[in-house]
């Protein structure tokens, strides 16, 4: 800064002793244009100072963070209450809207009965257990005294004192029998296969039923809608009457976060060149004339639209001239008493990169000249 200064004033001398003092040259209009346009270029270096080591933008908008509120909801539903007023505060957890609940009270009602039956189901099915146990016991049972009686009719008829009839009769049923012991151990299979159907441990059909109620009770809670955390509504457009149901394209309202506000503000790209985070900055806002607040870089933003290509079945088409794209800088406000950040609150923003200190009282005059300007900026009356 002190040499540019320096040099400025070195040559704004040299005129006038060349032109003035001595008069070794006569001043005249072609003499005139050479030193205006020399003294332009030794102007320029506070133009490089400021613009590289003091980076300044006017373009710098509060940032916050919002959600759309869009009712997740299984059926056409009427919303019968709306339970806040717009841009008024709001805690986390407040009830903002109440949807008609019967359908969905309903359901749940009807499938927690069910869970009850798949519950007692599964008692059931340990009773079916027992049962085809049993029967497993009395068609073997019924098995050994066929194969006796065959056994019997066989040493009778071999001794000629049974009739070759019921050896026959015996014999049949003995493998009647024999069916009825693998049909019986067949049920007893297929009993211990649907109780021990299981998923974590718990019976399938329990587990369906304990499913179905967890989405049926996912939508009755969907029936009233909670603030996520502090913060406004706005764009409040949803009124009782109003129904919703299983596509819906827009939301009923927009949810402003009162935590966690910064600034973004856009710079040319070369500007940012000695710019990293943590650089002190000086801001500002339209809202407050005549105040300067203070803040730090966050973080900065590599990357702009034009370095995007949509997926297309189209050749990207590249034109030029083309306005150079400029990257955005997040800056975090230091805590100030009394200040109100409102979303979109415009304002301009110098960065101080500790580097051409000289430049700083420059930097400084020009955003507290912005900021008193904006006593009587725009000139609307």
């Amino acid at each position: 800064m002190l040499m540019a200064v320096l040099i400025t004033l070195v040559y704004i001398l040299l005129v006038w002793l060349v032109f003035y003092k001595f008069k070794w040259l006569k001043f005249n209009m072609g003499w005139g244009l050479i030193s205006f346009w020399v003294g332009l270029h030794c102007l320029l270096i506070f133009v490089v100072g400021l613009r590289f080591f003091q980076p300044y933008s006017v373009d710098g908008h509060v940032i916050r963070h919002t959600m759309q509120i869009v009712p997740r909801l299984s059926e056409p539903t009427l919303l019968t209450r709306v339970l806040v007023e717009p841009n008024t505060p709001i805690k986390k957890g407040q009830p903002l809207f109440e949807f008609d609940k019967t359908i969905y009270q309903a359901r749940v009602e009807q499938l927690a009965a069910q869970l009850a039956a798949a519950k007692q189901n599964v008692l059931i099915l340990q009773e079916d257990i027992t049962a085809a146990e049993a029967n497993v016991k009395l068609a073997k049972a019924n098995r050994q005294f066929a194969a006796d009686q065959k056994k019997r009719f066989e040493n009778l008829v071999k001794q000629g004192a049974g009739r070759a009839e019921e050896l026959d009769r015996w014999t049949d049923e003995l493998e009647s029998r024999d069916a009825q012991v693998i049909e019986a151990q067949a049920n007893l299979k297929k009993a211990n296969l649907t109780y021990e159907s299981q998923i974590n441990g718990v019976n399938t059909s329990v587990a369906e039923a304990q499913a179905n109620l967890a989405q049926a009770q996912y939508y009755l809670d969907q029936t009233t809608i909670y603030a996520p955390a502090d913060g406004v509504i706005t764009n409040l457009q949803a009124q009782p009457g109003l129904v919703v149901g299983i596509l819906r394209l827009g939301a009923i309202a927009t949810f402003v976060f009162d935590a966690d506000p910064y600034i973004l503000a856009s710079y040319y790209q070369e500007h940012l060149l000695y710019v990293e985070e943590g650089m002190p900055v000086e801001i500002a806002l339209d809202t407050y004339p005549g105040h300067i607040f203070t803040g730090r870089v966050k973080k900065i933003w590599q990357a702009t639209g034009q370095g995007q290509i949509n997926p297309s079945g189209d050749i990207p088409k590249f034109l030029f001239p083309k306005p150079q794209g400029r990257f955005a800088v997040q800056i975090q406000v230091d805590p100030h008493e009394g200040l109100k950040l409102p979303a979109g609150t415009h304002g301009s923003v110098a960065i101080y990169t500790g580097k051409g200190k000289g430049f700083e009282p420059l930097r400084r005059i020009g955003i507290r000249i912005y900021s008193w300007a904006n006593w009587l900026y725009p000139l609307d009356l």
